[in-house]
C-alpha cells in the first residue's frame, strides 16, 4: 500500500467522522451510538482477519500492544461522543488539530524524536493560532458547551497517549490484527459502560444513526484504523499527528454543508493560518 494514499485516505475518513459522530447518537444516545460502532468494526475487523487470513500474533509486544490501542480507542472515543453532544462537528476536528503538540512532546519525552526544530515550533505556533481564530469565533454553543469541549481535549490526549505507546513498543504486527485487536479490547468496555449507565435499546432507529453507525463501524473503525496504524509503523508520530492540521478544514466545510455549521470569515482566517503552519512544520530543516 502507497504511504501517501493511506495518509490521505485517513483525512478523508477523520474529516466526516466527526458529522457521523453526532449524527449517531441523535435520537439513540450517544452510549448507544458508540458501542454499536464499536461492536460492528470489531465483529467485521475479526472476519477480515479470517476471511484475508492475516496473522493476529499473541505474543508479549503484540498483547501490550492491542491494550494500549484499545484503552486509548476506549476512551478517547468516550470523552469525543459525549463532547459531541454539545459542540459542533466542526469544532471537534478543530479541537483534535491540537494533537500534533501534544503527541510531539510525548514523542519527544517517550521515543527521543527531535520533534520540536525552530522550523517545527513556528508551524505549529501557527497552526495553533489558527485553531484559536477559529475556536474565538464560535460564539456560545450553550451552556454545557464547556464541558463538552474539555471532553474533547481529553480526547486528543488519550488519543495523543495511545498512539506514541503504540510507537514506543514498537511490535511488528500487521496494522489490521492491531485494529483488531484494539477494537476487541475496547468492545466489552463499551458494552459494560452502555449496560451500567443505559443499557436501554431505542425503540425506533432512526435511518440516518443507522446509517451512521454502520459509516462508522466499517470505514471510521476498520479502515480508518487500519490505514492508521499502516502509517504510524512508517512514519514518525508527529508526522502521523499533522492529519489533525488538515482535517479542522474540510470537517467545517462538510458541517457546513450537510449539517448547517456556518463558520464566518474568522473561520476560514483560521483555516488559511492553519494551512501556513502546516507548510511550515513539514518543510525540511537546514543544516
Amino acid at each position: 500500500m502507497s504511504v501517501p494514499a493511506a495518509y490521505m485516505g485517513i483525512i478523508l475518513i477523520w474529516s466526516t467522522t466527526p458529522l457521523a459522530i453526532k449524527w449517531s447518537g441523535q435520537d439513540v444516545g450517544f452510549l448507544f451510538g458508540v458501542t454499536g460502532r464499536m461492536l460492528l468494526g470489531a465483529v467485521l475487523c475479526l472476519a477480515l482477519i479470517r476471511l484475508l487470513r492475516v496473522e493476529l500474533p499473541w505474543h508479549r509486544a503484540a498483547v501490550r500492544t492491542y491494550l494500549a490501542a484499545g484503552i486509548g480507542i476506549y476512551g478517547s472515543m468516550l470523552c469525543v461522543y459525549w463532547g459531541a453532544q454539545y459542540i459542533p462537528s466542526g469544532l471537534i476536528a478543530v479541537l483534535f488539530g491540537l494533537t500534533p503538540l501534544v503527541t510531539g512532546v510525548l514523542a519527544m519525552a517517550w521515543l527521543g524524536e527531535r520533534s520540536f526544530t525552530t522550523g517545527k515550533l513556528v508551524g505549529l505556533a501557527a497552526g495553533l493560532t489558527g485553531l484559536v481564530m477559529i475556536f474565538g469565533s464560535g460564539g456560545q454553543y450553550g451552556p454545557l458547551a464547556l464541558q463538552g469541549i474539555g471532553a474533547v481535549l481529553v480526547s486528543v490526549v488519550l488519543h495523543a497517549v495511545s498512539s506514541v505507546r503504540v510507537k514506543q513498543i514498537g511490535a511488528d504486527v500487521p496494522a489490521l490484527a492491531v485494529t483488531s485487536g484494539g477494537l476487541w479490547v475496547a468492545m466489552p468496555l463499551y458494552l459494560a459502560t452502555w449496560w451500567l449507565i443505559d443499557g436501554v435499546v431505542p425503540r425506533v432507529l432512526p435511518v440516518r444513526a443507522v446509517l451512521s453507525m454502520v459509516y462508522l463501524g466499517v470505514v471510521g473503525s476498520v479502515l480508518g484504523f487500519v490505514l492508521y496504524y499502516y502509517v504510524l509503523k512508517r512514519l514518525t508520530a508527529g508526522q502521523v499527528a499533522l492529519i489533525t492540521l488538515v482535517t479542522p478544514v474540510t470537517a467545517l466545510l462538510l458541517g457546513n454543508y450537510l449539517n448547517d455549521e456556518r463558520p464566518g470569515l474568522e473561520v476560514w482566517a483560521g483555516t488559511a493560518v492553519i494551512l501556513l503552519g502546516l507548510v511550515l512544520y513539514q518543510r525540511p530543516a537546514r543544516v
